[in-house]
């Protein structure tokens, strides 16, 4: 398995969108990824409608992570990108301490970390990029 934070770098660009964005990203989302090593100058709260604007990055991929957005509808994306489905419960959305909201974001990164290294090798294995 890979245990990188660069996951992916040079075959993969990832990014990331959201149909309701709450307009900044979570603070604990930005701690742990500082945490593991991922710059998060860059990181910001978008909808997914910049991606079908003009001059929007071409998109090969959309994965929705949450089981909440898989009920929404999606938009048309151009080109048609291949679609794909990975539940991950909402971090963002677990009520209780401190504690409890933390682990609920390592639980999140652990199973986004877990199909996003097996996404990757099976590409890599192929000698397939997506960028």
């Amino acid at each position: 398995m890979l245990n990188d934070p660069a996951i992916g770098r040079g075959h993969f660009r990832a990014y990331s969108a959201g149909s309701r964005p709450r307009g900044a990203v979570h603070p604990l989302a930005l701690e742990l990824l500082r945490e593991h090593g991922i710059a998060v100058d860059e990181v910001r709260s978008k909808s997914w409608d910049e991606f079908d604007a003009s001059g929007a990055p071409r998109i090969d991929l959309v994965i929705t992570v949450c089981d909440a957005a898989a009920a929404e509808p999606c938009p048309v994306w151009p080109g048609h990108p291949t679609t794909a489905q990975w539940s991950v419960p909402d971090p963002a959305a677990v009520e209780g301490g401190e504690v409890d909201r933390r682990r609920a974001f390592r639980e999140a990164m652990r199973l986004l970390r877990s199909h996003i290294e097996e996404l990757v090798a099976g590409h890599l294995d192929r000698g397939q990029s997506v960028d």
